[in-house]
């Protein structure tokens, strides 16, 4: 395919699927305000490692720092421009790439949390898609270095999703998800709103608890009060998307209405969650070196996305008359840590 396509914010999400994306012979430049990781990948390529030796590609993306964007003005428009920036960035990348779209052009929100709403309020709904990492685990540990840290194929679920905002399959919408198909699994998805909060959900139950332990994902998930903890997390974050009529997709190959129940104190439904929950533990497809972003961001010493996680969960409860104390709870912890007003560790949650 001819398009061109722009990745803003070449991180973890962004560099692994625009990396891909040149690498697959796709016209990609990946835009990012970091110096080092900018000059790192011109000069030795974009390193992008998996959970074996046989899944390593180095990418030759183009690549523009932020400042050398007014240079896309002298160039081809852009075709997608894929934004991938931490929520809290969104607007204002959204207006910095909306101005060079082509006339048909459109902004993808690459991202975590529900930011379709906000770049339509500048470039329009009809210019708006959705594009989910729902199964896609990765970090950016080093300038030009990028690690995946589940393994490829471990879900029986596809890894991205990709909708339009008014639900219907439209011709750039299957254009999209052949794109991205060359990256990974992906389904063209009716369902873009439930399956947004489907992955709220996930990111609910452990983005926020790796920021207020500084935990791995499988450190969280070995550890019974937290394993439970992020189970009444992802329970209550159900509750309030049913409240809100979402139709629910799978939340980590649980049932929704199940995690829903075992944060209810419904011993079956715990014992089920539980029990899927450790054999992924033994199932060694997910790196022990992996955290959840939030987590990363705090080990980083970056601000958080918690108000656009948890917050959003919370602040949506509130307006449904659904509580969420566990959330209200691990917004707190998670500020002191952030304000450095406390150490990340596990008994900062013990009591939730």
């Amino acid at each position: 395919m001819d398009k061109r396509i722009a990745v803003v914010g070449a991180g973890a999400i962004g560099g692994y699927t625009g990396g891909q994306l040149a690498h697959n012979g796709f016209d990609v430049t990946l835009i990012d305000p970091w110096p080092e990781h900018v000059e790192t990948i011109r000069r030795d390529g974009l390193a992008l490692e998996g959970m074996t030796e046989e899944e390593f590609v180095c990418a030759r993306p183009k690549t523009m720092h932020l400042t050398e964007a007014q240079q896309l003005a002298k160039e081809k428009p852009i075709d997608i421009a894929m934004v991938a920036v931490k929520s809290y960035d969104t607007e204002w990348v959204t207006r910095f790439i909306a101005q060079y779209l082509a006339p048909d052009g459109y902004v993808v929100s690459l991202q975590n949390c529900m930011n379709e709403e906000r770049i339509a309020g500048i470039v329009g709904w009809d210019k708006t898609v959705g594009a989910i990492p729902a199964l896609l685990g990765a970090e950016l540990y080093a300038p030009g270095r990028v690690r995946r840290t589940a393994a490829r194929g471990a879900s029986p679920y596809e890894v991205y999703r990709v909708g339009e905002v008014h639900g219907r399959i439209t011709k750039r919408l299957e254009e999209l998800a052949e794109i991205i198909g060359t990256v990974d699994t992906v389904k063209a998805t009716t369902n873009l709103w439930g399956e947004r909060w489907s992955k709220l959900c996930v990111n609910g139950m452990a983005n926020g608890v790796a920021a207020a332990t500084g935990m791995s994902g499988n450190e969280m998930n070995r550890d019974e009060k937290i394993r439970r903890l992020s189970i009444r997390l992802a329970g209550e974050g159900v509750r309030v998307g049913q409240a809100l009529g979402y139709q629910l997709e799978h939340i980590r190959a649980h049932e929704p209405e199940t995690l829903a129940r075992a944060a209810e104190g419904d011993a079956k439904a715990l014992d089920e969650v539980e029990t899927q929950i450790l054999a992924g533990l033994r199932s060694n497809t997910r790196s022990d070196l992996a955290r959840p972003s939030m987590g990363q961001d705090m080990y980083k010493g970056r601000r958080t996305e918690i108000d656009f996680i948890n917050g959003v969960i919370a602040e949506k409860g509130r307006e449904v008359g659904v509580p969420t104390p566990s959330h209200v709870r691990l917004i707190d912890a998670v500020k002191r840590v952030e304000h450095g007003q406390v150490p990340a560790k596990p008994e900062n949650l013990y009591g939730i």
